[in-house]
């Protein structure tokens, strides 16, 4: 970054993936932030120009509030990098191992980390029969924000019908029961826990729709439980390598004791919408929106 006092902050946002219209809400909330921080800010549209829409900015630094394909699996952290732009959250490659939910297991088992059974199965296998004895669920292996999750229970009568926008090839994982926990971490700091109560599947509804869950943060569970996901998001986050704020999502079966606390995944694009964890959870430990907002544009860097 330079040395002006109010940096020129590009905020991209949108783009092409299927969480678009989450990632508009998370940019928008994040530039209104930062205007009021009196950042220099401009907010961009990612779409084909890209390049020169970054060349007629000409920003100091990118706040990255892109989600899904394209925007938090290393790609457009590779052309910010191509273009010198220092710029917000994780660098290519741990990017592109969050974004791909099989082998960022791989990277939590070599760790030491607790995860669950799964295989990439073709789609089409996946509707013709049970490739994984239920209960198991089916999901894209690069998507985010449980965009095409199935639930496939015990007492389903046939495999899934996914839907035909599916790829070609989805992960089937072994269903984990439980409480759904989460736990962001901010540079080196796990900052603390949020209980997600929903009145059924954590889905996309529940995520970003007003009244769609209700968090309880600090989580109310046993000190030991807290203090597993605090550790296990933290070495979870340098295991992939991750920088800036990543959040990293967990299953407990709470009467399997620490046994039962299973890692899911690891976003390393948390959303900074009104209803997003992230936010809520620095919040609760005295970061204020703004704050957390001017962080992850001083954070920014190249060579990340």
């Amino acid at each position: 970054m330079s040395s002006r006092t109010d940096p020129k902050v590009v905020v991209l946002m949108g783009g092409p993936s299927a969480e678009r219209d989450v990632s508009l809400s998370t940019g928008r909330a994040c530039a209104a932030a930062l205007r009021d921080k009196n950042f220099n800010v401009i907010e961009v549209d990612a779409g084909p120009d890209l390049c020169a829409d970054l060349r007629a900015a000409s920003p100091d630094v990118v706040l990255n509030c892109l989600h899904g394909r394209w925007g938090e699996d290393g790609c457009v952290q590779g052309i910010l990098e191509w273009m010198g732009i220092p710029y917000s959250h994780s660098g290519v490659l741990a990017s592109a191992l969050a974004m791909d939910k099989q082998r960022s297991k791989e990277v939590f088992r070599s760790a030491g980390l607790p995860i669950v059974e799964s295989i990439i199965a073709p789609a089409a296998d996946v509707r013709a029969r049970h490739v994984m004895e239920p209960p198991y669920v089916v999901k894209p292996n690069n998507e985010g924000s449980s965009v095409g999750v199935y639930l496939v229970d015990i007492e389903n009568n046939g495999p899934p019908q996914l839907s035909a926008d599916m790829p070609t090839e989805v992960m089937v994982e072994r269903f984990a029961a439980g409480r759904e926990l989460t736990t962001t971490v901010m540079g080196q700091r796990a900052l603390t826990v949020t209980d997600i109560l929903t009145t059924g599947w954590y889905d996309y509804d529940a995520k970003y729709k007003e009244g769609g869950s209700t968090h309880v943060v600090p989580a109310d569970i046993p000190q030991e439980i807290f203090e597993l996901c605090m550790d296990y998001a933290l070495r979870a986050h340098n295991a992939l390598g991750c920088r800036g704020v990543s959040r990293t999502d967990f299953r407990w079966d709470e009467s399997r004791g620490a046994d039962g606390l299973i890692l899911l995944e690891t976003n390393t694009q948390p959303g900074m919408t009104p209803t997003s964890l992230s936010p809520e959870q620095a919040q609760a430990v005295g970061i204020s929106f703004g704050e957390l907002c001017a962080w992850m544009v001083e954070d920014a860097s190249c060579n990340r």
